[in-house]
């Protein structure tokens, strides 16, 4: 008999969303990023390589107008890895990128904060210093676009 998917086990993440936001995280993070981060955790266990890191293209997708019919973008280039804890634990992670550092630091970390023992450490320590720095890159981004915006209704009121 097969163990029924929704009863939750020790290593099992009972949402999903919060998944995709550290891997997310660990996705726009640079490797040199995460190992910096992790340096001050102890030691991560032994883990296996399961796939890669290999890379590879995927095809992007876009629609007109956010709504309109699917077209075909252009190709981008990605890294996956995955790996498997000496528990059994499988961690996945796909980067944008050739950085196959990258890819493997975030399967491990991805295997990792499945545990619930280890996952509050690791989001203190690695995870929200990371969305942390995310935060203020796009806020920086965005304070220097602001500063290039013309109001074209002051401009029509000076005539």
């Amino acid at each position: 008999m097969s163990p029924d998917p929704d009863t939750p086990t020790p290593n099992k993440v009972e949402n999903n969303a919060e998944r995709r936001r550290w891997m997310s995280i660990l996705a726009r993070a640079d490797a040199t990023e995460i190992v910096a981060r992790l340096e001050a955790m102890p030691p991560a266990p032994p883990h296996r390589r399961l796939r890669g890191p290999e890379t590879g293209l995927v095809m992007v997708r876009g629609r007109a107008g956010g709504d309109g019919a699917p077209f075909n973008l252009g190709e981008m280039t990605v890294t996956r890895c995955a790996v498997r804890l000496e528990d059994g634990t499988v961690g996945h992670g796909y980067v944008a990128g050739r950085d196959v550092q990258q890819a493997e630091l975030a399967a491990l970390l991805d295997a990792l904060m499945q545990d619930a023992a280890r996952r509050p450490a690791l989001e203190a320590a690695v995870i929200a210093p990371l969305e942390a720095a995310q935060a203020e890159r796009r806020a920086g981004r965005a304070r220097r676009a602001a500063a290039t915006r013309v109001e074209f209704f002051t401009m029509t009121q000076m005539r």
